[in-house]
């Protein structure tokens, strides 16, 4: 087709109509445009286990799924609250420790246990939080830094829960199938989940809180109730990944509280794309098998794994989720004039 037939038009042109999640659709071209990229999503996280060369690998997805649990909520409270949160040790060690005494003082099986420690460990962690909510910035930051450090400390001070032994004996998943696709279903649940959530009208609230609390004091609002439900999310999120994670080790331990489940998740999101949603999952699934292929090089893995850190955030600082997103909507067709 020549200019003098037609001209070059986005694909996104005349599908968006008032917002990002309203949308007219006209053609079989513009709802594949749409859907395309949940279901290469859907589909690809659904087969991985699938085409994994080895259990040793099948197991790193497992670990990379806990690590998208704690990204998902550290870009939650840090993009739509305006929270950091670098508690995310703390989350995996309250859901893990949970699910252990659970499993082998009470016998529940992990299918039991899990969902408990997940709402049960939110519920925990937020009151334990509720203190530090007033705070903002790099204060709360810290502050949350300081939870998984003291309550390891405490542990192995005065040797309860296992003390530096841990708890043993917890069971594992019926079989690595259950345990490979319960954690990638969460994944996708939790994923689709908050991308809903924000763009209800909870979603506009935590959005103001983190632009200006202040004003929505004084629109009558209590900005404590809604960081307190947005710090719930986040951190039943990091049980969940703590829970799922006791069971696949069969073991919990201070090991749990290590800071990786802290530090990494932030590297993930500004890997993937902060505000995207899916692009901390992206970034762990990125980082986690990096992490895990330089394990040959011994402790010069850091400084390989750091040159990469460098290289993503000097390159694309705005995120590759951002990036591709960018890239997509720019694709053009012919229309007629």
């Amino acid at each position: 087709m020549n200019n003098e037939q037609g001209r070059k038009e986005r694909l996104d042109r005349g599908i968006k109509v008032r917002t990002d999640g309203l949308y007219a659709i006209m053609s079989l071209r513009e709802l594949c445009y749409l859907t395309v990229p949940r279901l290469v999503l859907i589909v690809g996280l659904l087969i991985l286990p699938l085409v994994m060369p080895s259990m040793y690998w099948q197991r790193v997805i497992s670990i990379v799924c806990i690590y998208a649990f704690l990204a998902l909520g550290f870009d939650f409270l840090a993009h739509f609250v305006g929270l950091v949160c670098l508690g995310g040790a703390f989350f995996i060690g309250v859901g893990g420790y949970l699910a252990a005494i659970l499993n082998t003082s009470f016998g529940f099986p992990p299918l039991v246990t899990i969902p408990i420690a997940t709402l049960l460990g939110g519920a925990i962690c937020t009151l334990l939080l509720l203190p530090c909510l007033p705070l903002r910035g790099v204060y709360f930051a810290i502050v949350t830094l300081m939870y998984p450090l003291v309550l390891m400390r405490i542990i192995e001070a005065l040797n309860i829960l296992g003390g530096t032994d841990g708890i043993m004996g917890v069971a594992s998943f019926a079989n690595r199938w259950i345990e490979q696709y319960f954690v990638i279903l969460m994944v996708l649940l939790f994923l689709f989940g908050l991308r809903r959530l924000v763009n209800l009208d909870i979603g506009l609230v935590f959005r103001a809180v983190k632009d200006n609390d202040q004003a929505v004091r004084a629109s009558g609002m209590n900005i404590s109730f809604y960081k307190a439900i947005a710090v719930f999310v986040a951190s039943a999120l990091g049980c969940l990944g703590g829970a799922c994670l006791v069971h696949i080790y069969m073991w919990s331990g201070i090991s749990l509280f290590a800071l990786d489940f802290s530090i990494l998740p932030i590297a993930a999101t500004v890997i993937g794309g902060a505000g995207t949603v899916v692009g901390p999952v992206l970034g762990c699934f990125i980082l986690v098998p990096i992490s895990e292929l330089l394990r040959a090089f011994g402790t010069l893995r850091i400084v390989f794994y750091c040159l990469i850190l460098v290289a993503f955030i000097v390159f694309r600082s705005e995120g590759i989720m951002v990036y591709g997103q960018r890239k997509y909507h720019q694709f053009e067709r012919w229309v007629k004039i």
